[in-house]
C-alpha cells in the first residue's frame, strides 16, 4: 500500500485548486481532504537552526500539500521553538524527534529536509536514501570529496530525488541572465569572479565545559570523532571550530556564488586550483581556519573562476555583499540574489534589472521567495511533474571546488586536478579525500 502511495505520488500530478470549489467555500481542512492523501508528501525537517524559518512557508503553503510529519534536532530548545513557530501557520502537530534514526524509520515519511551541521549532510542524506526518502540537502552537500562522490552514488543506486540548497538555481532573474549568456549576450564567457563580504565578529576561545542542558552531544557529534564538548559549539561556531563539523566559509556561503560562476561560464571540474588565504582579523578568538580566501580555479578552454570571501572584513569591493561578476569577450555581468546588470565591452549599461526577489543576503538563516521556489521544485520534481533545478549529481561538481580551495588552503599548497573524474593530482591533497569516522558512523551504500 504505502509503495503504491509513493508511485502515485511521483506519477500523478497535483491541481492548483484554490479554497474555493466549485463556487463553494471550504475550510482548510476540508480542502486538504478534498486532495487526499494520496497526493500528499509526508516531509520531515532535520536540523532547526538558523535555516528552519525559511522552510515554515513552502512547507506550510496549502497548495503546496504536504504535511509535515515530524521536526527533528539534537537540542530541545530548537524543536520547542519550531514547533511553536509551525503551530501559527498550520493546524496539527507534527511529531517532534530528537534522532534521525526513528524520523527515518516512519515507512509514511516520503522526503527529508537535512538542514543539520555540514558533517551530517552526506551521512544523513545517505541514511535517508537506504530509507527510501527523497532528500533536500542543504549546501554544503558534503563534508569532504569522499562524501561527495558517496551523496552522488547513493542517489543513483537508490533512485531518489535529491536537490542541493543552492536555491539561486531556482532564482527567476539569475536563469534568466544565464540564459542571455549561454546565447552569446558578452560573447565568449571566460572569467567570473564570486565573492562574499560580511562583518562577522569575535568568536568565543573554545573551552572544555558541560554540555549545555537538553543537548544530545552524542547525537550532534554522529558520524565525527569524539572529544570533549567545547563552549559554544553547537550554537553556530562549530562553523569555525576546526574541521570536525565545518567547512569554513567557502562551504557556508561560498557554495552559492561558485555554483552561479560554475553555471554561467558551463564548467565542469577545474584542472588547477591556487590559494591565498589565513586568519585575518580577532587573531587571538577561537576562529580556528581562515577568514579570508582568494582562490583561483583554471578549467580547460582557458576559463578562471576567482573565489573572494572574506567573512570579517566588510570592506565593499564590489558594491555588494555577494554576487558574481562574469567577463566576456564583448562586455560583462553582474549577478546577485536581487538584481543583474549587463554591460557592453566599453563598460556601458545595457541592461540594469532588478527583481522582485526578497531572498535574504548574508543575514543568518536567510530565505525569501527564491528558497520557497526551489523547494516547490523539489515537490514538484517528487511528483513527476518538474525537473530538479539543483540536482546533486551537477551541485556535487561546485561543491567539489569548495573541497579543493578548501584542502589547498590546508596542506597549503597549489595542485592539479583531473578535470576528467575530479581527482586531486597532489598525495598531500588526496590524504584529506576523507576523514575519521567515529567507529559506527561511517557513512556507506
Amino acid at each position: 500500500m504505502e509503495t503504491n502511495r509513493r508511485d502515485f505520488i511521483k506519477k500523478t500530478g497535483v491541481a492548483a485548486a484554490g479554497l474555493v470549489l466549485g463556487g463553494m467555500s471550504v475550510s482548510a481542512k476540508s480542502y486538504k481532504r478534498i486532495l487526499g492523501s494520496n497526493e500528499r508528501i509526508q516531509v520531515a525537517l532535520v536540523g532547526l537552526g538558523r535555516r528552519m524559518p525559511a522552510y515554515v512557508g513552502p512547507i506550510s503553503k496549502l497548495s503546496n500539500n504536504v504535511e509535515l510529519s515530524y521536526l527533528c534536532d539534537v537540542m530541545p530548545s530548537q524543536l520547542d521553538n519550531a514547533a511553536g513557530i509551525f503551530s501559527s501557520k498550520i493546524d496539527y502537530k507534527p511529531k517532534l524527534e530528537a534522532d534521525i534514526r526513528k524520523v527515518l524509520a516512519d515507512k509514511k515519511v516520503d522526503a527529508i529536509f537535512n538542514a543539520t551541521p555540514d558533517h551530517w549532510h552526506t551521512p544523513g542524506s545517505v541514511m535517508a536514501m537506504q530509507a527510501g526518502k527523497h532528500v533536500y540537502v542543504e549546501k554544503p552537500c558534503s563534508h569532504n570529496m569522499f562524501e561527495n562522490e558517496m551523496i552522488v552514488a547513493a542517489q543513483k543506486k537508490y533512485d531518489r530525488v535529491v536537490q542541493m540548497g543552492n536555491q539561486q538555481r531556482s532564482s527567476d532573474h539569475t536563469i534568466e541572465v544565464i540564459n542571455a549568456i549561454h546565447n552569446g549576450a558578452i560573447g565568449k564567457a571566460y572569467k567570473a569572479v564570486a565573492f562574499y563580504t560580511n562583518k562577522r565578529g569575535r568568536v568565543p576561545n573554545q573551552k572544555t565545559v558541560a554540555v549545555p542542558g537538553g543537548l544530545n552531544w552524542e547525537l550532534f557529534q554522529g558520524p565525527a570523532p569524539r572529544r570533549e564538548y567545547t563552549e559554544e559549539t553547537w550554537n553556530y561556531n562549530w562553523h569555525w571550530y576546526g574541521w570536525d563539523y565545518g567547512t569554513a566559509e567557502a562551504g557556508n556561503n561560498g557554495t552559492h556564488e561558485i555554483d552561479v560562476a560554475r553555471w554561467a561560464l558551463q564548467v565542469g571540474f577545474p584542472n588547477r586550483v591556487d590559494v591565498d588565504a589565513a586568519k585575518g582579523q580577532f587573531l587571538d578568538d577561537g576562529w580556528e581556519m581562515y577568514d579570508t580566501m582568494e582562490a583561483t580555479f583554471k578549467f580547460d578552454d582557458n576559463k578562471t573562476i576567482k573565489w573572494d570571501g572574506r567573512s570579517r572584513n566588510g570592506y565593499d569591493t564590489y558594491g555588494a555583499e555577494r554576487g558574481t561578476i562574469i567577463y566576456g569577450s564583448e562586455g560583462s555581468v553582474f549577478v546577485d540574489r536581487g538584481t543583474y546588470r549587463i554591460y557592453d565591452r566599453k563598460g556601458e549599461l545595457i541592461k540594469d534589472l532588478k527583481s522582485a526577489s526578497n531572498e535574504s543576503g548574508t543575514a543568518l538563516g536567510g530565505g525569501g521567495d527564491t528558497t520557497n521556489q526551489h523547494v516547490v521544485n523539489f515537490f514538484e520534481t517528487i511528483r513527476g511533474k518538474e525537473k530538479l533545478m539543483a540536482p546533486i549529481d551537477d551541485a556535487s561538481v561546485s561543491m567539489a571546488m569548495v573541497h579543493y580551495c578548501n584542502v589547498a588552503y590546508r596542506i597549503n599548497s597549489g595542485y592539479d586536478i583531473d578535470s576528467k573524474n575530479g581527482k586531486m593530482l597532489n598525495d598531500k591533497a588526496m590524504e584529506l579525500w576523507s576523514r575519521s569516522y567515529e567507529k559506527g558512523w561511517e557513512p556507506t551504500i
